[in-house]
């Protein structure tokens, strides 16, 4: 079972970041091999597909007798994809300000992500962008990386939110440059970057500079779907704050609830829209409904690049 995320002091008794990630991968394995997934190779950390040519000698034969399928043992130093975390940590990401937030399910998504990927040891690199790029490393898949990457994210969890709007496309212009090998690159965000077409274009030019670099990208948009896509709020007058700018408005949700809807889905459908014209994965996360989701996901993505 995933660790409870209703409850965000359920998930701070685990007491730290790769602790929890590895239960959260641990018992996602568990699960594919009761899944139809089980055909996809869940001996992550010991073996890879046999490809011709390689060693009949390194064959693990009893893993061919339960699964049919060829496979070699891994070694250490093999490295089969290279991945970049990109994690948008503006302050629309601190949003719902009590308990368990975009952030923190971004946070907790990236490290059960970076436990999976050292366990099938692959390289992987951070970056922290608001309104402007705050972190980048480069992709690597030792142990010391991993640690080094999971005390980066424990400190995001201890900041308090910024007035920091966000620019997705200068950060993404900026990590293109950086990443002089092809990767894949996950990003976590709202997406929430105002409805102008221009900003909306500006985004997918860098993410287009991704692609062009031979990058392939898949997009969480994080979200609390249950109020920021369905604006299911009580019945009664609310007050307002924009997390980025301060601006405030006293309304009753039901006045505006109708508006607010048709504008965010006609806004979703052309990120959506444009994200299937770029041969982008843009996946709908919703805070609520836990990890998994992300893990399963990124499995689909890599099964269609290869091993």
């Amino acid at each position: 079972m995933e660790p409870n995320l209703t409850n965000y002091k359920d998930l701070q008794d685990f007491g730290n970041l790769e602790l929890l990630s590895k239960q959260v991968v641990e018992g996602f394995i568990t699960g594919l091999h009761k899944s139809p997934f089980h055909g996809f190779s869940v001996e992550f950390a010991e073996h890879r597909l046999y490809n011709t040519g390689d060693s009949i000698k390194n064959v693990d034969w009893k893993l061919f007798g339960r699964t049919d399928k060829l496979f070699v043992k891994r070694f250490e130093e093999e490295t089969n994809l290279r991945c970049q975390i990109v994690l948008d940590v503006s302050s629309s990401m601190y949003y719902p300000e009590k308990d368990f937030n975009k952030l923190l399910f971004s946070v907790y998504s990236a490290a059960s992500l970076m436990y999976l990927f050292k366990k099938q040891r692959d390289a992987f690199g951070l970056s922290l962008f608001s309104d402007k790029l705050e972190l980048s490393t480069a992709a690597k898949s030792t142990a010391v990386h991993q640690k080094y990457l999971f005390s980066e994210l424990e400190s995001l969890m201890n900041r308090k939110g910024r007035d920091s709007r966000t620019a997705v496309a200068s950060a993404l212009h900026q990590i293109a440059e950086l990443i002089h090998k092809r990767s894949l690159v996950i990003i976590f965000s709202d997406m929430l970057v105002g409805e102008s077409e221009e900003g909306l274009l500006e985004i997918f030019s860098a993410l287009q500079h991704l692609k062009h670099n031979k990058h392939e990208v898949i997009i969480f948009n994080v979200l609390d779907h249950k109020m920021e896509m369905d604006f299911d709020f009580g019945n009664r007058p609310y007050h307002f704050i924009d997390i980025e700018n301060g601006e405030e408005l006293k309304v009753h949700p039901n006045n505006v609830k109708e508006a607010y809807i048709e504008a965010f889905d006609a806004y979703h459908k052309e990120l959506k829209l444009k994200c299937a014209q770029y041969k982008i994965d843009l996946i709908d996360a919703d805070i609520h409904d836990g990890f998994y989701q992300v893990l399963h996901s990124y499995l689909i993505k890599r099964g269609k690049m290869g091993r």
